[in-house]
């Protein structure tokens, strides 16, 4: 009898996932060749021939609806999980709103998943077959997998994280231009709507992209001020829900927009300065780093390391 240890465990699993795996690439092969003209008239008889309907019942042997209906429990109840850990269905759609991403939450929860399975495969195979984990005790091998499980998970919620945060600096990039630009338009003689409208057909940044939905939903009869609305609420960026609130209270009373813009564009510059000066003195402190950790050392090594070797060999 063969003992039942960790390498020959791990061959009949991956004996298992190969054969399933090759299993569904032969059942997602298309079938070469005209249908027969039994399975062709069967749509069109099946009311009324007992024949017919046991050709239209006929299903190839397919694993994804086994595969779904023994996982889908499992599925399920990690996606609970991953809910209660990292916000519900609500937060993590007003990320993927915010980070211009087309994918649902479940597309992104199954993407989380994935990236957990991945890690989880690739410590245990490092767990198992590297060399320097044999000398690991055997808790810390079975631990391992998991805590790689749970960063590929935290590391996709992050990226996630990182996407909105960089769309955000582009929009805070873009906004002061957008606002002049519409505050020209309006100074010309064009209605809000059409301001907005050129913008969206003129630009080609994150603000154009977005102007473009809010140009699509009023064409398709949503009222400006609701689209304008919706539009503040869905990205949730500071300085552009102050331009666009400032935009609605202008909308709602009849005041002058160009003027409302041209303000919410220089207070957008001067934000934008702000933010420069601000990043500016983060990069001065980390430049310290090197300079005192680094490059210090260094010099004083080179300064004092000639006279330490002369007293040496004075002495």
């Amino acid at each position: 009898m063969v003992p039942l240890n960790a390498t020959v465990a791990l061959s009949m699993l991956s004996g298992v996932l190969l054969g399933l795996g090759a299993w569904f690439v032969v059942s997602a092969i298309p079938r070469i060749g005209r249908p027969r003209l039994a399975e062709r008239v069967a749509p069109y008889v099946a009311d009324f021939s007992g024949e017919a309907r046991e050709v239209l019942a006929r299903r190839p042997a397919d694993p994804a609806p086994v595969f779904g209906v023994v996982m889908g429990p499992v599925l399920r109840r990690f996606r609970g999980l991953l809910t209660t850990w990292f916000g519900g269905g609500e937060e993590v759609s007003r990320r993927l709103r915010q980070a211009g991403a087309a994918l649902s939450v479940e597309r992104f929860r199954g993407e989380q998943l994935a990236w957990g399975g991945v890690a989880f495969a690739i410590a245990t195979a490092l767990a198992v077959w590297a060399p320097g984990f044999a000398t690991v005790p055997l808790p810390v091998r079975v631990a391992v997998p998991a805590l790689a499980a749970a960063g590929g998970v935290v590391a996709r919620d992050w990226m996630l994280q990182r996407s909105v945060r960089q769309r955000k600096a582009r929009i805070s990039d873009e906004l002061p231009t957008v606002l002049e630009f519409l505050t020209l338009s309006l100074t010309a003689g064009e209605s809000m709507l059409d301001a907005v409208r050129r913008v969206a057909r003129t630009g080609s940044g994150e603000l154009s992209g977005e102007f473009s939905v809010v140009v699509s939903a009023v064409g398709a009869g949503v009222p400006l001020s609701v689209a304008i609305r919706r539009l503040r609420d869905d990205l949730d960026h500071a300085a552009l829900s102050r331009a666009l609130d400032q935009v609605l209270g202008a909308l709602d009373r009849g005041a002058p927009l160009s003027a409302v813009l041209a303000s919410q564009a220089g207070d957008a510059r001067e934000q934008a300065k702000r933010t420069i000066i601000e990043l500016a003195g983060r990069k001065e402190i980390a430049m310290l780093v090197p300079l005192v950790f680094l490059i210090l050392p260094i010099t004083i090594a080179f300064a004092l390391l000639p006279g330490y070797l002369v007293l040496q060999a004075g002495f």
